[in-house]
């Protein structure tokens, strides 16, 4: 399974971007996802997850009310809507996928993705 990330880009504080990520094989259609982020000196973390589904989505504190994951018609997409962008935002972001979820599993654990995206930028300027 080959992800493939893209929609990145510069953009200013309060900002919109969407970003998506798309699969190279609908078997993704059992796969839960989830998008990650890694700023410069920093730990990759989560940002929000969605189960394969598509009824249970999972966020971080630090983007509830602004982003928004879901999966496209195909199901071999998944998109996240980022509004109101800050610049703590900026990092490149990863989309994955779990094959092992449950349908209404949306993981937050960054070790129960087995496939991974080769990532995007997403600059904030203040």
């Amino acid at each position: 399974v080959q992800l493939q990330a893209s929609g990145g880009g510069l953009v200013q504080a309060g900002g919109s971007l969407r970003l998506s990520c798309v699969a190279s094989t609908r078997t993704v259609r059992t796969y839960a996802s989830g998008w990650f982020r890694q700023a410069p000196g920093k730990e990759r973390e989560f940002v929000a997850a969605v189960s394969w589904s598509g009824g249970t989505t999972n966020y971080a504190d630090s983007v509830k009310g602004r982003f928004t994951i879901a999966r496209g018609n195909a199901k071999n997409t998944v998109y996240l809507h980022m509004n109101d962008l800050k610049s703590e935002d900026t990092a490149v972001y990863y989309c994955a996928a779990d094959p092992d979820a449950g349908p209404v599993s949306a993981e937050r654990v960054r070790d129960e993705y087995d496939y991974w995206g080769q990532g995007t930028q997403v600059t904030v300027s203040s």
